[in-house]
């Protein structure tokens, strides 16, 4: 889930564990080629965003993995990685390995909306009241110095898209402190009902009228999750995983509700909290719910853009909408980014950052060129670093 922000120097001790340095190629039979073989025996493109990745582990995080695929060919993909996903035996990421993948989610659950409005179960231009199960909030009582947020002034777009103004629930102080400062130790496990974080949200004034400006907000896709529950009767995790990841093949990706472990293979997640990497592996996800509790694998998400940004979830209406950033100014799309690179490529994903991950995945328009990169760290320290990894690969020999 990206808490704070959809886009954002080591120790000696870690300066010596990003010496290991082992760009891979997972090949049809699953081998492992290290950077020591002969070019001559190696017989595949070089692992371009390696130096990338390098700048990552530069700025701070512990280790940082890329996987690329074209043409749809998964069987080819070139996954490479720099510095450790454990600080304390030096292990490396694996292509395997499962991390949480924060608002990434969103996508996701955009996907599931626009499948309904094209079965006619709802239209984006529905009020959020209008398909809310009974007994969740839909206003605040006031707040003063602005507007209390009104679910039954927003429409589902506006959620969609982040213009709906509500306030966005991690920005509450108290709850911040507990969520990614001093306090998350204490709370790492405590567990959140989408209703008490839709509560605290409506206890803020709202940050614009609905529909007036684009502002990232968690709280919006915490409401479309709601929304799902209440035109399916099943929660948003499951017509997830009824409607996409089932077919999908997305064996690796689940949405562990309140569940504080992650699937093995992983590594570790560090925040840094107190100018210390502090382990940040088990938590409780249900912080992030349908904003961002998402738990998956670099392949599972090249998969996922892979088969949206082909039309195989979304007949071309809803495609089309879910790539319209009229309404943001170019801002983002309905749970999408477009992002310009410098040699005027233009690639469609999303980010997501939680609690010691932070993820990107970005595509061309018809996903048949697949970037997913991680750190496993919160956020990037150096946003531009982050899109170096996107410029590598899709704008061969343009300086990242």
């Amino acid at each position: 889930m990206t808490m704070r922000s959809p886009r954002r120097a080591a120790t000696a001790a870690l300066i010596a564990l990003t010496a290991l340095i082992v760009p891979v190629q997972a090949g049809c039979a699953g081998q492992r080629h290290i950077a020591a073989i002969p070019p001559a025996e190696v017989r595949r493109p070089p692992a371009t965003t390696v130096h990338a990745l390098h700048r990552l582990v530069d700025d701070g995080a512990p280790g940082a993995a890329s996987l690329i695929t074209r043409d749809g060919r998964f069987w080819g993909s070139r996954f490479s990685t720099v510095g450790v996903a454990d600080l304390r035996t030096g292990r490396v990421m694996e292509k395997s390995d499962h991390f949480r993948a924060g608002s990434l989610t969103k996508t996701l659950v955009a996907t599931v909306i626009l499948q309904l409005a094209a079965e006619r179960k709802l239209t984006l231009h529905d009020t959020a009241a209008a398909h809310l199960p009974a007994g969740v909030p839909v206003r605040g009582p006031g707040a003063a110095g602005g507007h209390s947020s009104d679910l039954r002034k927003v429409t589902i777009r506006q959620l969609l898209d982040h213009t709906s103004g509500v306030f966005d629930y991690t920005r509450d102080p108290r709850l911040a402190g507990r969520l990614y400062g001093t306090g998350f130790a204490a709370h790492r496990y405590d567990t959140y009902t989408p209703a008490r974080l839709l509560r605290i949200a409506l206890g803020h004034p709202a940050a614009a009228a609905p529909g007036a400006r684009y502002a990232y907000s968690n709280t919006n896709y915490v409401v479309l999750g709601l929304i799902i529950q209440g035109v399916t009767g099943h929660s948003y995790a499951a017509e997830i995983r009824q409607r996409i990841t089932l077919p999908a093949g997305l064996d690796n990706t689940s949405f562990p509700g309140t569940d504080p472990s992650l699937p093995k293979p992983h590594g570790r997640a560090y925040s840094l909290i107190g100018g210390r990497q502090v382990d940040a592996t088990a938590l409780d996800p249900s912080r992030a719910g349908a904003a961002g509790e998402l738990v998956s694998t670099l392949g599972d998400l090249n998969r996922f853009f892979s088969a949206l940004l082909s039309g195989k979830f979304l007949a071309p209406r809803q495609m089309a909408q879910l790539r319209s950033e009229r309404a943001t100014g170019g801002a983002y799309g309905l749970g999408l980014y477009a992002t310009a690179l410098p040699c005027g490529v233009t690639v469609w994903g999303h980010s997501g950052d939680i609690n010691g991950s932070f993820a990107e995945t970005a595509g061309t328009a018809d996903g048949r060129h697949l970037v997913s990169y991680r750190v496993n760290t919160d956020a990037l320290t150096r946003p531009a670093h982050g899109t170096a990894v996107l410029t590598a690969e899709f704008c061969p020999g343009h300086p990242a």
